[in-house]
């Protein structure tokens, strides 16, 4: 085992669980008290969700243009403004700050999975190691599951909300620093400011870029109130402290198992029955409300969500030029998803007092995208018979 990748894949790690596990994903278990405390409608929660998919859109798009300066230094710039964020929520308190502490937060959440990405994948590619690619995506997970575990004892020791985004701030701040320590400049790194690898719009690839835009789609619903979800149940308020936490740790393991079942199956073939998998999982919470079914839509949809992720960007690597622009090109898509999602949910909602339409059309989309995702492959199988 080479120990630079090994420790390099934990720097990646610490990365993805500071920028995407934390940065993206910590507002979830925060929502329902700072929903209780504010009196904040379903709708305003959503928009709040939609503002950071809206700023990890507009980030992915300045990450796909030339920028000066290394990729090291924009991973570690995007850490830097995420704890910032962080911190920034539990001072403000309208709608407006919200709003757009969540848009930067999200710009500096695409711009850390993008650059880390980029940066981490080529270098443990160069190193022969491309498996350790997996501890660096297993990130996430890490990130959902400390903060979770971390907001849920707060919350038992009577802690108010904006405690909870003070010690995600901390969290944060703490894994950027040993992220400086674990991924070091490379003089041989390829400088953000060259052009990224090309992104040519072949059929193939524009069927994965709508699959990755449905799955985006279809997974941010119940990532973004399955929390609020269980405290608004009697049957299921127990489930509170615990629910997240299953969710981050269900993804831990993910990108291994689906990354290992796409070698040897084929990558979007996999992705197509992780996508069904997830579908199912959403339809759980969307049809029947009761601690089973929560309990299977979180392990179903967080053991999927940073499998597909982490699918969905290995399936545009297609030679050894930057990765930065296609996976910039994907995460658009993805973002389109995620913005629509939560708005959609929340305004739904709050006509009707059921989140059981949206994660209806969320499954609807996850079946559309695994359809897609084959026929990508169809069309690939098809110029490359011997594959």
């Amino acid at each position: 085992m080479n120990k630079r990748a090994l420790w390099l894949s934990f720097g990646g790690l610490l990365a993805m669980a500071a920028g995407i596990g934390v940065g993206r994903f910590v507002y979830t278990p925060i929502l329902p008290p700072m929903v209780e405390a504010l009196s904040l409608t379903k709708a305003q929660a959503g928009l709040i969700a939609s503002a950071n998919f809206l700023g990890y859109l507009a980030g992915a798009l300045l990450a796909a243009v030339r920028l000066p300066g290394s990729r090291r230094f924009w991973l570690l710039a995007s850490l830097a403004v995420t704890a910032t964020c962080l911190l920034g929520m539990g001072l403000a308190t309208t709608m407006p700050a919200f709003i757009g502490l969540r848009l930067v937060a999200g710009a500096a959440s695409a711009f850390a999975l993008i650059f880390s990405s980029a940066l981490v994948i080529d270098r443990l590619s160069a190193a022969g190691q491309g498996a350790l690619s997996a501890i660096h995506f297993a990130g996430v997970g890490v990130g959902i599951a400390v903060s979770a575990i971390v907001v849920a004892a707060l919350l038992r020791a009577g802690a108010a909300w904006p405690v909870l985004w003070f010690a995600s701030a901390g969290f944060a701040a703490i894994a950027s620093l040993a992220v400086v320590l674990l991924v070091p400049p490379d003089e041989a790194a390829v400088r953000s400011g060259q052009a990224a690898g090309g992104t040519s719009l072949s059929a193939d690839f524009v069927a994965l870029l709508l699959s990755y835009g449905l799955f985006g789609f279809g997974y941010v619903i119940t990532a973004t109130f399955i929390v609020d979800m269980v405290r608004g149940s009697p049957a299921l308020a127990h489930l509170e402290p615990y629910i997240w936490v299953l969710f981050g740790l269900s993804a831990v393991p993910s990108v291994a198992m689906w990354a290992g079942l796409g070698r040897r199956w084929g990558v979007l073939r996999v992705y197509a029955v992780a996508c069904g998998v997830e579908a199912a999982g959403v339809a759980a919470s969307a049809l029947w409300l009761h601690p089973a079914s929560i309990v299977i839509s979180a392990m179903f949809v967080g053991g999927t969500f940073i499998g597909l992720t982490a699918l969905g960007l290995v399936a545009t690597r297609s030679n050894g030029s930057d990765p930065r622009g296609r996976i910039a090109l994907m995460t658009v898509t993805f973002s389109i998803g995620q913005i629509l999602g939560p708005a959609f949910a929340g305004y739904v909602y709050d006509a009707t007092g059921s989140l059981a339409m949206p994660l209806l059309a969320a499954v609807g989309a996850l079946v559309l995208a695994a359809v897609l995702s084959l026929v990508a492959d169809a069309k690939r199988r098809a110029l490359s018979p011997s594959r």
